[in-house]
This record gives structure tokens, C-alpha cells and sequence, in this order.
């Protein structure tokens, strides 16, 4: 779960993955039920103490710091509650691991519609920040939730869903923790499936000139850029019918090209690239020649999840799909001039618009760029330019990566902001669930 830690001096604190942001609550619960979930939050409001739910820490911004507040630590708080097979509806608890989870629906001949290429995240974590998969026709991992449970800052426990509370269920699936602590989230999954894998190095002008055949004659499609390469590793992904037989790679194929190639080797050739800045652009060259090519089938959860053990930074910003191109011209314009080398890809995949309030493809079909830097090179001014670029298309933040926009820009890119905001007055009047970045983002001043 997310690093939680005792200094020497008696003190906790709290990292998350990127290790970016740091954080010193002053009281740290582990309820293990929904009643000591409302305890922990009555407690801290009586003490006038701001709470904070705490997954897995997978985000890269501050959104579930609870700096001087009271950290509400959800891993003892796992598995599923309920499933009805028949009907694919699953109840589970809000500090479920994507990976557990994924580990719960496979015993149960079930799996998510869709999902992102990491697992480490709470399914509370991953809906909250409105983490996503990609796919023309399927939206986030919020669109998949039915119905939710939160002990809000009165210590109540409501349930909300499109019939019961519907605007607290349209905020609350993409409610970055400012709502209440989630307990339980009620998901329609369906029943197993295996997915056709494709994964290729593709020149980019070959990808950009097939770029619609690739969104939209795929159920799934990616790409990673190299920023000095000309190719682009391509990443398609399709539904094979259910009696379909299956050819996973083998263990020792995965383990050498997943574990040691795209993570020991890579985070080698990292660390050289940071040591001797001026090898970053031949190495990054080399890395976009060297990748293979590779065809496999698997159950569907095992080709969505990539293992991920190079540590980064990231900022993610959706932008309108018909931008994608754009989008991509202006970075590979942008990134020679930088001052400092880029020295990881840049992933691009899609989404389907959704109707969720503060959903980062609300009404819109989007594409979404994700551009990362590795630790200790600088990367402030990438970061930045980036910004600029998807501003010109109204690009929107994901709420779990780097971004500097406060509430009065975003308030101009989401037409029910200022519904957000009003649920959020009704729920929490006090702001019991307040931190730093949440006054940054929800709070106009």
C-alpha cells in the first residue's frame, strides 16, 4: 500500500510512488470496517482535522496528501463484498488493489470492461482521479461503476447510483477524494475475456498517416513516442470469442523482455542517460530501434497490465481526439528546443465520452498524451511547454499527474464544475476532506 513510515524523531510520513511528494499527517488510522471508517472521520472532525483517504499513492500530484490532518489508511479495507455473476455486478472495498481485484474476477469468471497499464492503484484511488485504459468506444474505470458507498464528513453512510442521489453519483465517480471517503464501489464487469495482442515498432509517419484505421479498427490501441526515434511502439489489443484458444507468451519470454528488458535494462540505460545528459538523444534513438515485435493472446487482464518498475514523473492531458495529430506535430516540434534531453516516450491513447461531471473526456472523444521524465533530470520546462500546447485545444489535466492549473482555468474546461462544487458544499460544508491541492483545484478565489 502507500508508503507510510516512522522517522527516527518519531514522526510519520507519508511518499508516494513517484517519491515527488511528501507529506506529515499528524494521525494515521487503519479501519477494517465501514464503522471504523465513520469513527476515524468523526474523530478527526471533532479534532478539527482535515482527512484524507490513503490508497496506494500511485498518483503524482498531492491529491491524497493529508499533511497536518488526520490519514485514513485503507489496506486493511479489501475484497469483494458481493458478486452476482449472472448479472456481472460486483461490490468491493475501497482499498482493493487493481491487482487483487483483477485476482477476485478471474475466480469468479469475470473481468473488467477495461483498464489501464497499471495495477498498483486502490479501485477508490483509480475512479477518484478518473484513471483510464484506452479504446474509441469505451470510456475510464468510472464508467464501469454502478453505484458507490461513502461515509461523508458528518460520519453518515450514503449510497449513491444513477436512481439514488444521482448528482452525488455524477460528482463522485470522479470525485478526487472531496466528497467523503468511499467504502465500497458497486462495478459492471462481464464475463471473462481474452484479448489478441499485437505489439510492434511502426515509423511514426506510417502511425500518423493509419491513425484513424488504428483507433477505430482496434478494440484497443496505443502508442509510445520516442521523442529522438522515428518509430513509434505501436500497441493493439482485441476481443477474441470466447471459446477462442489462447497463446500467452511464455514465462521466460515474458520475464525476459517485460521484467528485464523494458525494466532492468531500461532503467540502466535511464540512469546512464541522467549521468552523461548529451547520450540521451542516441540512447533514446537506440531504444525507439530496438524494440521487437511480439503477438500473444491471454486472459484479458494479463495483456492490459504491463509491469512498471522504472520510476517517473508524469503529466497526462486529454485533449479532443480530432487534436490528436496536432497535438503530436507541436511536441515533436517542442522537444529539440528544450534546454535538458527527454528521455522516456510519450504514450497517446484514446477514450470515449462519458457523462461524468468532472471526467476528463466529459462530452468529448478524447486523446490522451502522457509525457514523463526520469527522476533527478530536469524537467520543469518540458512540463511547462506541454502545458501551453494543450491549452491551445483545451486540453484537460488528469487529476492524478502534474499539472499547474487552478480552479479558476478548470472551472472553464468542465461545464458542470460548478455543479461539482455545489454537491461539494451540500456534502462537506466544513471541508473536512480539504488539502492543498484540492483548495488549488475546487477553490475560487
Amino acid at each position: 500500500m502507500t508508503a507510510l513510515n516512522t522517522s527516527a524523531d518519531g514522526q510519520i510520513r507519508w511518499t508516494n510512488w513517484a517519491r515527488n511528494e511528501i507529506a506529515a499527517p499528524a494521525t494515521v488510522s487503519r479501519p477494517a470496517s465501514v464503522e471504523q471508517i465513520c469513527e476515524a472521520v468523526t474523530t478527526a472532525r471533532a479534532k478539527k482535522l482535515p482527512v484524507k483517504a490513503l490508497g496506494t499513492g500511485h498518483s503524482f500530484t498531492a491529491i491524497a496528501s493529508a499533511h497536518a490532518g488526520a490519514a485514513v489508511e485503507l489496506s486493511r479495507w479489501t475484497g469483494v463484498e458481493s458478486a452476482d455473476v449472472e448479472s456481472g455486478l460486483v461490490t468491493v472495498r475501497a482499498g482493493t488493489t487493481i491487482k487483487q481485484l483483477n485476482a477476485a474476477l478471474d475466480r469468479l469468471g469475470l473481468a473488467m470492461i477495461n483498464l489501464g497499464d497499471i495495477d498498483a492503484q486502490t479501485i477508490s484511488g483509480a475512479i477518484s482521479t478518473g484513471t483510464h485504459g484506452t479504446g474509441a468506444k469505451l470510456g475510464g474505470i468510472a464508467t464501469q461503476v454502478v453505484a458507490l458507498q461513502l461515509v461523508l464528513a458528518d460520519g453518515s453512510v450514503v449510497t449513491c447510483s444513477a436512481e439514488e442521489r444521482p448528482d452525488l453519483f455524477s460528482a463522485a465517480r470522479v470525485g478526487l477524494g472531496a466528497l467523503g471517503v468511499i467504502s465500497t464501489v458497486t462495478l459492471r464487469c462481464e464475463r471473462s475475456f481474452c484479448l489478441q495482442a499485437d505489439e510492434r515498432p511502426v515509423p511514426l509517419e506510417e502511425v500518423i498517416e493509419r491513425l484513424d484505421e488504428l483507433i477505430t479498427g482496434h478494440d484497443h490501441m496505443e502508442f509510445y513516442w520516442f521523442p529522438y526515434g522515428r518509430k513509434a511502439l505501436v500497441k493493439r489489443n482485441d476481443r477474441l470469442p470466447l471459446d477462442a484458444a489462447v497463446r500467452p507468451l511464455s514465462r521466460a519470454r515474458r520475464f525476459f523482455e517485460y521484467t528485464f528488458m523494458e525494466n532492468v535494462v531500461f532503467d540502466a540505460v535511464c540512469r546512464t542517460g541522467r549521468a552523461v545528459p548529451k547520450l540521451v538523444e542516441p540512447l533514446n534513438r537506440l531504444s525507439s530501434t530496438a524494440l521487437s515485435p511480439r503477438s500473444y493472446s491471454d486472459l484479458s487482464h494479463r495483456v492490459f497490465v504491463t509491469e512498471r518498475n522504472v520510476r517517473f514523473v508524469e503529466s497526462e492531458y486529454a485533449v479532443p481526439r480530432e487534436s490528436l495529430v496536432d497535438v503530436l506535430n507541436e511536441l515533436r516540434a517542442m522537444v529539440p528546443k528544450l534546454a535538458n534531453p527527454v528521455m522516456l516516450p510519450v504514450e497517446v491513447r484514446v477514450a470515449a465520452a462519458d457523462d461524468i461531471w468532472l471526467s476528463t473526456a466529459y462530452q468529448r472523444d478524447s486523446a490522451y498524451f502522457a509525457i514523463h521524465q526520469y527522476p533527478g533530470m530536469p524537467y520543469r520546462e518540458y512540463f511547462d511547454t506541454f502545458e501551453k500546447i494543450v491549452a491551445q485545444v483545451g486540453g484537460r489535466p488528469h487529476w492524478g499527474k502534474m499539472h499547474s492549473l487552478d480552479a479558476a482555468a478548470l472551472g472553464a474546461l468542465y461545464p458542470r464544475f460548478e455543479d461539482f462544487r455545489r454537491v461539494r458544499a451540500e456534502v462537506d460544508p466544513e471541508r473536512v476532506f480539504r488539502n492543498a491541492y484540492l483548495e488549488r483545484v475546487l477553490d475560487v478565489t
